[in-house]
Protein backbone atom coordinates (compact mmCIF):
# COMPACT_ATOMS: atom_id res chain seq x y z
CA UNK A 1 0.00 0.00 0.00
CA UNK A 2 2.84 2.36 0.86
CA UNK A 3 4.60 1.74 -2.46
CA UNK A 4 1.35 2.23 -4.41
CA UNK A 5 0.52 5.49 -2.65
CA UNK A 6 4.10 6.67 -3.15
CA UNK A 7 3.96 6.01 -6.89
CA UNK A 8 0.59 7.75 -7.09
CA UNK A 9 1.94 10.79 -5.26
CA UNK A 10 5.05 11.11 -7.43
CA UNK A 11 3.12 10.77 -10.69
CA UNK A 12 0.70 13.47 -9.49
CA UNK A 13 3.58 15.64 -8.26
CA UNK A 14 5.36 15.37 -11.62
CA UNK A 15 2.22 16.52 -13.44
CA UNK A 16 1.44 19.39 -11.08
CA UNK A 17 4.91 20.78 -10.40
CA UNK A 18 6.79 20.27 -13.68
CA UNK A 19 9.88 19.22 -11.71
CA UNK A 20 11.82 16.07 -12.51
CA UNK A 21 11.67 14.30 -9.15
CA UNK A 22 12.92 10.72 -9.21
CA UNK A 23 10.80 7.81 -8.02
CA UNK A 24 12.19 5.63 -5.25
CA UNK A 25 15.18 7.90 -4.62
CA UNK A 26 16.68 8.17 -1.18
CA UNK A 27 17.00 11.47 0.66
CA UNK A 28 20.69 10.75 1.22
CA UNK A 29 22.57 12.93 -1.26
CA UNK A 30 26.05 14.09 -2.05
CA UNK A 31 25.60 17.71 -3.07
CA UNK A 32 27.91 20.17 -4.75
CA UNK A 33 28.58 23.41 -2.82
CA UNK A 34 26.68 25.41 -5.49
CA UNK A 35 23.59 23.23 -5.03
CA UNK A 36 23.75 23.58 -1.25
CA UNK A 37 24.12 27.36 -1.54
CA UNK A 38 21.10 27.53 -3.87
CA UNK A 39 18.92 25.50 -1.52
CA UNK A 40 20.05 27.42 1.55
CA UNK A 41 19.34 30.73 -0.26
CA UNK A 42 15.62 29.85 -0.21
CA UNK A 43 13.86 31.50 2.72
CA UNK A 44 11.12 28.88 3.10
CA UNK A 45 10.29 27.26 6.40
CA UNK A 46 8.41 24.27 4.96
CA UNK A 47 10.92 22.31 2.91
CA UNK A 48 10.13 19.41 0.64
CA UNK A 49 13.70 18.19 0.13
CA UNK A 50 13.10 16.08 -2.98
CA UNK A 51 11.50 19.08 -4.65
CA UNK A 52 14.48 21.28 -3.81
CA UNK A 53 16.94 18.71 -5.15
CA UNK A 54 15.09 18.78 -8.48
CA UNK A 55 14.48 22.54 -8.39
CA UNK A 56 18.19 23.49 -8.29
CA UNK A 57 18.53 21.79 -11.66
CA UNK A 58 22.09 20.52 -11.45
CA UNK A 59 23.17 17.32 -13.14
CA UNK A 60 22.41 14.27 -11.03
CA UNK A 61 23.97 10.82 -11.02
CA UNK A 62 22.29 7.82 -9.47
CA UNK A 63 24.05 5.12 -7.53
CA UNK A 64 21.82 2.06 -7.25
CA UNK A 65 22.04 -0.08 -4.16
CA UNK A 66 19.94 -2.70 -2.48
CA UNK A 67 18.45 -1.33 0.70
CA UNK A 68 18.84 -3.85 3.52
CA UNK A 69 16.00 -4.50 5.94
CA UNK A 70 15.91 -2.35 9.06
CA UNK A 71 17.67 -4.18 11.88
CA UNK A 72 16.68 -1.96 14.81
CA UNK A 73 13.70 0.30 15.53
CA UNK A 74 10.92 1.37 13.24
CA UNK A 75 10.35 4.19 10.83
CA UNK A 76 9.26 7.52 12.29
CA UNK A 77 7.38 8.23 9.05
CA UNK A 78 3.85 6.96 9.63
CA UNK A 79 0.95 7.36 7.20
CA UNK A 80 -0.18 10.72 8.61
CA UNK A 81 3.31 12.21 8.52
CA UNK A 82 3.84 11.00 4.94
CA UNK A 83 0.45 12.44 3.92
CA UNK A 84 1.40 15.85 5.33
CA UNK A 85 4.81 15.68 3.66
CA UNK A 86 3.12 14.94 0.32
CA UNK A 87 0.83 17.95 0.77
CA UNK A 88 3.86 20.11 1.63
CA UNK A 89 5.49 18.98 -1.62
CA UNK A 90 2.46 19.71 -3.79
CA UNK A 91 1.69 23.09 -2.23
CA UNK A 92 5.35 24.20 -2.15
CA UNK A 93 6.05 23.56 -5.82
CA UNK A 94 2.69 24.02 -7.55
CA UNK A 95 -0.20 26.44 -7.77
CA UNK A 96 -2.29 23.94 -9.74
CA UNK A 97 -4.67 23.19 -6.83
CA UNK A 98 -5.69 26.86 -6.89
CA UNK A 99 -6.16 26.81 -10.67
CA UNK A 100 -8.49 23.79 -10.54
CA UNK A 101 -11.35 25.98 -9.28
CA UNK A 102 -11.30 28.10 -12.45
CA UNK A 103 -11.68 25.00 -14.59
CA UNK A 104 -14.36 23.54 -12.35
CA UNK A 105 -16.23 26.87 -12.46
CA UNK A 106 -16.07 26.93 -16.26
CA UNK A 107 -17.48 23.41 -16.44
CA UNK A 108 -20.33 24.19 -14.02
CA UNK A 109 -21.14 27.47 -15.78
CA UNK A 110 -21.12 25.85 -19.24
CA UNK A 111 -23.28 22.92 -18.06
CA UNK A 112 -25.82 25.23 -16.43
CA UNK A 113 -25.89 27.41 -19.54
CA UNK A 114 -26.68 24.36 -21.69
CA UNK A 115 -29.45 23.30 -19.28
CA UNK A 116 -30.90 26.83 -19.26
CA UNK A 117 -30.69 27.15 -23.03
CA UNK A 118 -32.41 23.76 -23.42
CA UNK A 119 -35.25 24.93 -21.15
CA UNK A 120 -35.69 28.17 -23.13
CA UNK A 121 -35.70 26.30 -26.48
CA UNK A 122 -38.27 23.84 -25.16
CA UNK A 123 -40.60 26.68 -24.15
CA UNK A 124 -40.16 28.98 -27.15
CA UNK A 125 -39.84 26.55 -30.06
CA UNK A 126 -41.53 23.38 -28.85
CA UNK A 127 -44.19 24.88 -26.59
CA UNK A 128 -43.32 22.42 -23.81
CA UNK A 129 -43.94 23.87 -20.37
CA UNK A 130 -40.84 23.68 -18.22
CA UNK A 131 -41.39 23.40 -14.48
CA UNK A 132 -40.22 26.33 -12.32
CA UNK A 133 -37.35 24.42 -10.79
CA UNK A 134 -35.49 24.46 -14.14
CA UNK A 135 -35.05 28.25 -14.07
CA UNK A 136 -34.12 28.11 -10.39
CA UNK A 137 -31.60 25.33 -11.09
CA UNK A 138 -30.14 27.35 -13.98
CA UNK A 139 -29.76 30.53 -11.92
CA UNK A 140 -28.21 28.85 -8.89
CA UNK A 141 -25.72 26.70 -10.83
CA UNK A 142 -24.82 29.49 -13.26
CA UNK A 143 -24.08 31.92 -10.43
CA UNK A 144 -22.29 29.16 -8.51
CA UNK A 145 -20.11 28.51 -11.55
CA UNK A 146 -19.32 32.21 -11.87
CA UNK A 147 -18.36 32.28 -8.19
CA UNK A 148 -16.04 29.32 -8.70
CA UNK A 149 -14.42 31.12 -11.63
CA UNK A 150 -13.96 34.16 -9.36
CA UNK A 151 -12.41 31.95 -6.67
CA UNK A 152 -10.08 30.51 -9.31
CA UNK A 153 -9.02 33.99 -10.44
CA UNK A 154 -8.37 35.01 -6.83
CA UNK A 155 -6.44 31.75 -6.45
CA UNK A 156 -4.21 32.75 -9.37
CA UNK A 157 -3.33 36.00 -7.65
CA UNK A 158 -2.83 34.31 -4.28
CA UNK A 159 -0.63 31.66 -5.94
CA UNK A 160 1.53 34.26 -7.64
CA UNK A 161 1.85 36.22 -4.40
CA UNK A 162 2.76 33.00 -2.61
CA UNK A 163 5.49 32.23 -5.14
CA UNK A 164 6.89 35.76 -4.86
CA UNK A 165 7.01 35.67 -1.05
CA UNK A 166 9.23 32.60 -1.18
CA UNK A 167 11.93 34.78 -2.76
CA UNK A 168 13.57 31.86 -4.53
CA UNK A 169 16.40 33.03 -6.75
CA UNK A 170 15.52 33.41 -10.42
CA UNK A 171 18.68 31.64 -11.51
CA UNK A 172 21.11 29.26 -9.89
CA UNK A 173 24.69 29.87 -10.98
CA UNK A 174 26.78 26.73 -10.92
CA UNK A 175 30.14 28.47 -11.21
CA UNK A 176 31.68 31.69 -12.43
CA UNK A 177 34.52 31.40 -14.93
CA UNK A 178 37.11 34.14 -14.70
CA UNK A 179 39.20 34.80 -17.79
Amino acid sequence: MKRLSSEGFYSLFLRLSKLEVQFNASDFRLLDRAAIDAIVACQERVRFSKGFFAWVGFEQKNISFKRPARLVGSSKWGSWKLWNYALDGIFSFSTAPLRIWSYFGLIVTAASFVVGLTAVIRVIFLGIDVPGYASLFFSVTFLGGLQLIGIGILGEYVGRTYLETKQRPHYVIRRVLRI
